[in-house]
């Protein structure tokens, strides 16, 4: 008789019990837990960001790509970066392999209106010894659209800013990448 009793109940009580009841479930271990990113490198504690060759085109984008990495490692904490590599517990090699862009969509009259520029890295990760961890290919590639426009400077800078947003991306994916290799 436990179902008609239920009924009396005011509707903001059920819900509450329901809210504790599936929070109860969530945590009741389930498998999931919460992954920190303290001593998830073991005893590397420095790492040393060598600056990357370029092998594309586009001149500078070494130097954007060697910036965005070495701020996500600053932004992380995880480790300290360093500029000598002899004293770097990893170090961070690689180039800049290449820039593609293609028209993305058009108009009716065939002009583009939106280009898609993709880039590729080729990043090492080296420990003093000489041994090197692998970073996953995927993590090195993605691709962005930006918009076109009659006024060339107006579509060179938007391109510029997809490649700075690219170089970001990149370099969390690495810095992920680079955690999920290591992790135990």
């Amino acid at each position: 008789m436990l179902g008609p009793a239920l009924w009396y109940i005011p509707a903001v009580v059920k819900w509450a019990l329901v809210s504790v009841l599936a929070s109860l479930v969530a945590c009741s271990g389930c498998g999931y837990q919460i992954v920190r990113y303290r001593d998830a490198l073991g005893d590397a504690r420095r790492v040393a960001i060598v600056g990357l060759e370029n092998n594309s085109f586009e001149p500078g984008l070494e130097s954007l790509v060697t910036d965005a990495i070495t701020r996500e490692f600053l932004r992380r904490g995880a480790l300290q970066v360093v500029s000598d590599p002899e004293i770097a517990d990893l170090i961070v090699k690689g180039s800049v392999e290449r820039v593609e862009t293609r028209s993305q969509s058009f108009s009716s009259i065939v002009f583009a209106l939106e280009f898609r520029v993709t880039l590729r890295l080729d990043l090492q990760v080296e420990r003093p010894d000489g041994s090197t961890l692998p970073i996953t290919y995927r993590a090195l590639v993605e691709s962005e659209i930006y918009q076109a426009s009659a006024d060339h400077e107006v579509t060179r800078t938007n391109r510029k800013e997809a490649l700075r947003r690219l170089a970001g991306i990149l370099a969390g994916r690495f810095h992920d990448s680079l955690y999920e290799r290591i992790t135990p």
